[in-house]
């Protein structure tokens, strides 16, 4: 799939290249990000290098990941997210912000408009969260997105070498009231 730019009021998401590498290792020096993502530590010039050459243009043509920097109208990167397919019509969606745009609402703006652009876009019938357990401000974006958080998985994430919790969300194309491309039957209540 070739890579999309979506805009809204305040945001210009788009897909990074190789001319966004010092922003993307400039805010991956956080410690937060560091701990709550799946990101090497310590994170180091090489990692965003292969991040924004190799691994977000490899993601896109072969359609197995979608990521996008979100950056502000003024062209400063203000975080980063990016939905991984996980089964057919599934995908996964993670993402974090640069320590002085947090609390701006720019990632939560950032997933409703990607989680938007996967139901339409790409077929996907389920956008599914996950965050280690006590990452709060990831479950806060989840929930301000309107992902219905499901539960907690034992051992499910793998940060660092070591086995952590895991909560789990999900979003849902009616959540956003879009069709969905296949039926929904819910269980009985």
């Amino acid at each position: 799939m070739d890579p999309v730019t979506l805009t809204t009021d305040r945001l210009l998401l788009r897909t990074v290249d190789p001319q966004d590498t010092d922003a993307v290792y400039d805010a991956c020096q956080d410690p937060d990000i560091q701990r709550w993502t799946t990101i090497p530590s310590p994170y180091l010039r090489e990692h965003a290098e292969g991040f924004t050459e190799q691994m977000v243009p490899d993601g896109w043509a072969d359609g197995s990941m979608f990521t996008l920097g979100v950056f502000l109208h003024s062209g400063e990167l203000a975080g980063m997210l990016g939905i991984t397919m996980r089964a057919l019509g599934v995908g996964e969606i993670g993402f974090w912000a640069v320590k002085r745009h947090r609390s701006n609402g720019y990632i939560t703006e950032a997933v409703l408009t990607a989680c938007r652009w996967a139901f339409v876009h790409a077929a996907l019938d389920r956008v599914e969260w996950r965050a280690e357990v006590g990452n709060r401000a990831s479950r806060a974006v989840a929930e301000r997105s309107g992902f219905t958080i499901e539960g907690t998985l034992r051992a499910a994430v793998n940060n660092k070498g070591t086995r952590r919790d895991s909560w789990v969300g999900s979003l849902l194309p009616s959540d956003l009231s879009l069709p969905s491309t296949a039926p929904y039957l819910p269980a009985p209540s």
